[in-house]
């Protein structure tokens, strides 16, 4: 793998979304969601908190986090405003923007926990703590605001705050070594570095980055500086936080899935921008072991709700699945960075299995309220939420579903990638050759996508298409003539180069059955059961559906393709306009119990009809029971 990246990524504000899935998730992320996440924060004292009014007679003390959550919605609206130009939301932004701006102290320190609740702490307890994090999520926030506006303010005073800490953190004498528990403001400042072109934020970035694993542990010295024995760290090893050994020597995923993911994040930039060869080979390592043993056929990483993350290679248990929805969203983010270095289709196959399941089931279809934690079964208790008291994950959602043009396409000097088939328009830029790709489909309901290709001239350019993993089969023609070729590719794309002209057609057919999916035989939790998937989206069984069964004693045929059991009927008047899949299967025989706990029995099952739906959409009408993973006999 090539250490620069061969590809760079369209940003959506030249993709326009016109499709039936991700358009009206997009209008309902600016319409309904960012504004409702707006209110909490402010009624939840969130945006007050940037007054600093605050006392310590004062009841609900700002926290630890609460910046970073301001600043994610910050970051989100910004988006939207790329797009959707509306002047009431730019002064609502301006107001907050205004507040954080008379915050900052005069040496720069910017949070207003620590401004206001421990004022003599700061830098103290960078382990639990999360200084360093906020501050990442607010250069975030300021780049993506200044990107969308022009207007400097924020940036400034997040420039500010960026001197600030690089003279308060690094090897030199007088600053402190340390590095952030929960990481963040490394792929932040990176960001940081590209909009201003200032090279310390990326050098700083780096910093934190290498120091993480050193020894002797900076948690350990601060620890100490506070009075507390290191041992008695409630984590019990810094392998929660990805620090147990320097980040180029990690092979294993470990600890909290969203700080590992924001840590591979910067991991892949860092690798980039420097020519770091053995932070890729880490970042590729680290790759093989989530995606290959540790990730849920929903896109969604970190079983366990003791660390909010990872456990033991292929530990995927359904009901009490954690698989936090900011997670997922990481688990987008770092793909997407590692796609463009010499787009292999496996990262966008990761991609798309989060995309299309495991982050927007974290949000509701009418965009008000969220799963923290995404299992694949539940037994009717498990609902979505307005908020949250660590409300990490909504407004990450939302910046996450306002960008989501962004990873459609990227660019090269004599190549057009699309990665994903989402209909509307991208205009990419080939070498010095504007080109305007526009894609008609259905996907994910239907396979069938048309691409017409615009340009000013001929040109002669490599135009690769990804055909998705879960595909077996399709078909290719360019205006009209069929491709001879139609072999599974092994990167994932279909690569055509030819002298391109105005108004080429390019069609592509993605068979899309009905498919039953199995897991490796080591996670044990789903043995003799199998999942429903068609194309990208996997399936579900909701009791709404289902007659109020018990799902867990309903059985599906094997031997026979899934494509002959369940049929796909399209439904405009459910959950914003579902295929849905229509089968048969057996349900246990159920005969009465007495006072016993065993007793023998000849198994019998009676036949009962089966509706699958989406798994992003369940939980959305009446509560019931839940299941994605499906007995077979």
């Amino acid at each position: 793998m090539p250490v620069t990246r061969r590809l760079t990524p369209v940003p959506f504000t030249r993709v326009t979304v016109e499709d039936d899935f991700w358009a009206p998730r997009i209008e309902t992320n600016r319409t309904a969601t960012i504004p409702a996440e707006y209110m909490m924060c402010e009624s939840s004292g969130r945006i007050a908190a940037w007054d600093l009014t605050w006392s310590p007679s004062d009841p609900n003390p700002p926290h630890i986090f609460w910046d970073s959550d301001v600043a994610k919605w910050i970051e989100a609206a910004s988006y939207t405003l790329m797009t959707h130009p509306d002047s009431q939301l730019d002064a609502l932004l301006d107001n907050a923007i205004a507040k954080i701006a008379r915050a900052q102290q005069p040496d720069g320190y910017l949070n207003t926990h620590y401004i206001q609740v421990e004022p003599g702490k700061r830098w103290t307890n960078l382990r639990d703590c999360h200084e360093l994090y906020c501050a990442g999520h607010l250069i975030e926030a300021a780049v993506a605001h200044y990107q969308a506006t022009g207007k400097r303010t924020l940036l400034d005073v997040l420039c500010r705050y960026a001197d600030h800490i690089d003279r308060t953190f690094g090897r030199e004498p007088g600053k402190l070594p340390g590095y952030c528990g929960h990481e963040e403001i490394e792929l932040a400042l990176v960001r940081l570095f590209h909009v201003t072109g200032e090279r310390r934020y990326l050098d700083l970035a780096r910093y934190f980055v290498d120091e993480r694993g050193q020894q002797p542990y900076y948690f350990d010295l601060e620890a100490r500086a506070r009075g507390e024995d290191p041992a008695n760290f409630w984590a019990k090893t810094y392998a929660y936080m990805q620090a147990h050994i320097p980040v180029r020597k990690q092979a294993e995923v470990t600890g909290h899935a969203v700080r590992a993911m924001y840590l591979y994040s910067a991991m892949a930039d860092l690798a980039n921008e420097t020519g770091d060869t053995q932070l890729l080979s880490a970042c590729e390592r680290l790759w093989d072991d989530l995606c290959l043993k540790r990730m849920y056929l929903t896109g969604g990483i970190g079983p366990s709700a003791s660390n909010e993350g990872f456990t033991t290679p292929y530990d995927l248990p359904d009901e009490t699945a954690y698989a936090e929805t900011c997670a997922a969203v990481g688990l987008v983010f770092w793909n997407h960075r590692m796609l463009q270095f010499e787009g292999n289709g496996k990262y966008a196959d990761v991609m798309e299995r989060a995309l299309y399941n495991g982050t927007i089931s974290g949000v509701s279809m009418d965009g008000r309220s969220f799963f923290y934690v995404n299992p694949l079964a539940s037994k009717g208790n498990h609902h979505r939420k307005g908020w949250f008291d660590c409300a990490c994950c909504p407004p990450n959602i939302a910046r996450m579903i306002a960008g989501i043009g962004g990873y459609i396409y990227s660019e090269g000097e004599h190549d057009a990638w699309v990665h994903f088939y989402v209909q509307g328009e991208g205009r990419l830029q080939v070498g010095d050759l504007p080109v305007r790709i526009c894609q008609v489909t259905r996907y994910p309901w239907d396979g069938e996508v048309r691409l017409t290709l615009d340009m000013t001239a001929p040109a002669t350019f490599r135009l690769h298409l990804r055909i998705p993993g879960w595909c077996q089969q399709y078909q290719l023609w360019v205006n009209d003539f069929p491709m001879a070729d139609c072999q599974i590719p092994a990167d994932g794309y279909v690569h055509i180069s030819r002298q391109w002209v105005p108004g080429d057609v390019i069609r592509l057919n993605l068979e899309m059955p009905v498919q039953y999916v199995e897991a490796n035989p080591s996670v044990s939790q789903t043995l003799g059961r199998v999942a429903l998937q068609r194309g990208p989206i996997v399936y579900c069984l909701e009791s709404v559906d289902n007659e109020q069964l018990p799902l867990d004693g309903i059985i599906v045929r094997g031997g026979v393709p899934a494509s002959e059991m369940f049929m796909p009927e399209y439904r405009p008047d459910l959950l914003g306009g579902v295929i849905v899949l229509h089968g048969t299967g057996g349900l246990a025989g159920e005969q009465p119990w007495g006072n016993e706990l065993y007793r023998n029995k000849t198994a019998q099952y009676k036949p009962v009809r089966l509706t699958a739906v989406p798994y992003y959409a369940w939980d959305n009408r009446a509560p019931g029971e839940m299941r994605v993973w499906l007995r077979i006999g």
